[in-house]
This record gives structure tokens, C-alpha cells and sequence, in this order.
């Protein structure tokens, strides 16, 4: 007689898969100089305890992600440990040190310059973003990133083919990946990334608004998106007949579908993956209107503004936010 049978091996499809640890990501999106708003959202986000493992940027969202990716570098290096509420403030700080008028961003070309590069098949973009490239490179440590302590990837548009391209900070050309993806289409230059005349990069934001795709392909399961768009679009009011306010007005009509579809489809994907037994949260802060900031005439008042409306947007939507 046995005392202590050996209990049978259970069949292999009622083995429960092995458990993986949570994987935290950070997804931001674009929307210009409304990442301002975004600023605030992260603040909150960080201030409710959010620890990102990794991050995720497109058009302005990459700038602020490649920022806080750089601050967590730099503290790891010092501290060993990272602050991110710390990180935050860093954030918060740069944007009301440095993004406080139009000239800080880019400066438009001068007409004979942009008719002539027209006539020549040689045109450049309305603008002169050089300013804000002069920022990236003075305040970004590409050593650091490339050792820090959290993964980052941003996403640019290839407008020869059409497909979107992620490039993480281990890419020898990431610098040129995040001037191309914050490279508004036809407001600013195409970017050749890695010297290769063949190919021309912008806005990641003509394919992918806010990158959770990628995040979800990378096995993130506890992802806080913020995006700089509201669900709805409104009849506010705007000369249409000045150029630069018409372009970025049907920037923000196309860019508002194209986060509606992302943050959609990331919800369905994962109330399926729920459904299956398999932990994917998403949770989203986005603004209830629509954001009002002029590309060509703001001031730091207006860009702090946005800051404060980005962080009540936050911590209103974590004090709403089921638990999971």
C-alpha cells in the first residue's frame, strides 16, 4: 500500500501558463505645442505612485517621453535610484524655461525663401524648426539614454513608403528619429535620417497618434496613455484664412480620428485579452474639450495654463479610474 501517492500530471493544455511580471508603459501621444497639457497629466500620473518601466512617444509626446527618459537616466547615474515625480517637475521646468513664444519652437521662413525653394522642387517646410532641434540636442545625453534605466522608443512616418517606423534609444541615428517624428507635415522639413537621401521621415503622427499599438506588441500589460486631444472636435473659433491656422486646424480634425481609432482599438484588444484571462489595463487621460493654443502666437501664461489643465485632467481621471 502507497501512503503517499504521486498525483498525475495534469494534461499540458490544463497547464496554467507561468506567470509574467507586470510590465508598466508610458504611451504618449502627439498634439504640438498641446503637449503642454501632457506635461501636467504626467505629473499627476507620477504623483499617484505610476512607475513606467517603459516609454513610448510620438510628435510631441516623443520629446517629452526621450525628456523624461533622459532624467531618469541622469538620476540613475547619480542616485542609483530614479524620482519620478522628480522627473516631472524636470519636465514641468523645461517647458516653462524654454517653450515660452513662438521663435522657441520654430520661425517662419521668409517668403522669397519659401517661393524660391518652391520653384526649385527644393522646398523645406513653412518653418524653421531648428530652434527646437537646438533644444533637443543642448538638454538629451544620448550616452545616458542609451544606458538608462527604462526602455524608449518614438515613431516616425517614412513618407516615401508610407510606413511607420520605431526607433528605440540604442539606434545610432536616434536623435534624427525624434527630430522627424515632432516634424509637422509641410509646416516643417522632412528629415533624412542616417544621411540616406533615399528616404525622408516626419510626423509619426500621420499613421499612429498615440503609439499603444507597439506598447501592447512589447508586452506591456499596465499602460497609462495621455493624449492631447480631446474625443470631439468643436466649432470654436479660428481664422481659417490664415495659412498656418488652417493647416494646424485640419491637423487636429485628422490627428483627433487618428487617436479616437488607437485608443479604441487598444480598449477592444484589451477587454479581449481580460475576457481570455490575460492582464492588459489601459487606463487614458485626455482633455474633455478640445485644447486652445495658437502654434504662431502663445506665451509662457498660456503654455503653464495648459500645464495646470493637464494635471486637474490627471488626477480627475486617477480619482474616477475603477481599481484593477
Amino acid at each position: 500500500m502507497i501512503d503517499n501517492p504521486v498525483p498525475p500530471s495534469p494534461h499540458p493544455d490544463q497547464v496554467p501558463p507561468p506567470s509574467r511580471p507586470p510590465v508598466s508603459a508610458l504611451v504618449l501621444g502627439g498634439g504640438s505645442l498641446k503637449g503642454a497639457f501632457q506635461v501636467g497629466a504626467v505629473m499627476a500620473l507620477f504623483e499617484s505612485g505610476f512607475v513606467p518601466d517603459k516609454l513610448y512617444g510620438i510628435s510631441v509626446g516623443c520629446l517629452n517621453a526621450t525628456f523624461l527618459a533622459n532624467s531618469a537616466a541622469k538620476q540613475q547615474a547619480e542616485t542609483g535610484s530614479v524620482d519620478w515625480v522628480k522627473a516631472g517637475k524636470y519636465l514641468i521646468e523645461f517647458w516653462i524655461r524654454n517653450i515660452t513664444r513662438p521663435d522657441d519652437v520654430a520661425v517662419l521662413r521668409s517668403r522669397f525663401r519659401m517661393g524660391y525653394s518652391t520653384l526649385m522642387s527644393r522646398f523645406d517646410g513653412l518653418l524653421d524648426n531648428s530652434p527646437i532641434q537646438n533644444l533637443i540636442r543642448q538638454h538629451v545625453d544620448l550616452n545616458a539614454l542609451k544606458t538608462g534605466p527604462v526602455s524608449l522608443k518614438v515613431g516616425t512616418v517614412d513618407i516615401i513608403d508610407g510606413d511607420m517606423r520605431y526607433a528605440d534609444a540604442t539606434d545610432p541615428n536616434f536623435l534624427e528619429y525624434v527630430f522627424a517624428s515632432s516634424a509637422l507635415p509641410i509646416l516643417m522639413p522632412a528629415v533624412q535620417i542616417g544621411g540616406d537621401h533615399r528616404r525622408a521621415f516626419l510626423d509619426g503622427g500621420l499613421r499612429e497618434v498615440a503609439p499603444l499599438r507597439v506598447a501592447i506588441e512589447d508586452g506591456a500589460t499596465d499602460i497609462a496613455c495621455v493624449a492631447c486631444h480631446a474625443k470631439k472636435v468643436y466649432n470654436e473659433k479660428f481664422n481659417y484664412r490664415n495659412l498656418l491656422n488652417l493647416m494646424d486646424r485640419v491637423k487636429d480634425i485628422t490627428v483627433n480620428q487618428l487617436v479616437n481609432n488607437d485608443i479604441a482599438w487598444a480598449e477592444r484588444f484589451a477587454e479581449r485579452e481580460q475576457f481570455h484571462g490575460r492582464p492588459l489595463h489601459i487606463s487614458v487621460i485626455r482633455p474633455t474639450e478640445p485644447l486652445s493654443l495658437n502654434l504662431m502666437k502663445f506665451t509662457s501664461d498660456d503654455i503653464g495654463r495648459m500645464i495646470v489643465q493637464g494635471y486637474q485632467a490627471g488626477v480627475d481621471a486617477l480619482r474616477t479610474e475603477a481599481p484593477h
